[in-house]
């Protein structure tokens, strides 16, 4: 073989064997100092329930949350959300207080501070869409629908936080 042949198919597997050396180190850095979001999709019905009552994160994790209202009831009448509480936040008494908060589409001003996120008020067909940042402290985080009855009836469920 002559050398003006061998030294450019030297130079081309050289800079082959580079090329795959640096995916490998950029694909490794990339992996190691980002979190991929979670995305979670929820849906509510006319019965009361939703598709999903526990689903996991990890800590501090994005997390994106798709809400779908798959009934076809009016929204007066069978409106939903989902709304996330603090880690041990009283589901049931933030639904009590709800009732009463029409002019807010059901999220009581009185527990504010208690709620981590929510979705809308959705009626039938309707879809929302939210992104915040899973807890830091693992453990289990309770979601509700804040509509009136709907979590005596059993709308409601765990985010695990891991």
């Amino acid at each position: 073989m002559k050398i003006h042949t061998l030294i450019p198919s030297l130079f081309a597997c050289a800079l082959l064997l580079a090329g795959c050396g640096k995916k490998e180190k950029s694909a490794a850095g990339a992996s190691a100092g980002a979190s991929a979001v979670a995305t979670l999709e929820f849906t509510a019905n006319d019965s009361m329930k939703f598709n999903l009552t526990r689903a996991e994160v990890k800590a501090g994790q994005d997390v994106k949350v798709v809400f779908t209202n798959i009934g076809s009831m009016p929204k007066a009448a069978m409106g939903h959300n989902w709304v996330l509480l603090k880690k041990g936040a009283d589901g049931k008494a933030v639904a009590d207080a709800a009732v009463a908060a029409v002019a807010t589409d059901y999220i009581p001003a009185a527990y504010k501070d208690a709620i981590i996120a929510h979705t809308k008020m959705l009626g039938p067909k309707q879809t929302d869409e939210i992104t915040f940042k899973a807890p830091t402290e693992p453990g289990e985080y309770v979601f509700l629908c804040t509509f009136p009855a709907h979590y005596a009836a059993g709308m409601h469920g765990v985010l695990v936080v891991k």
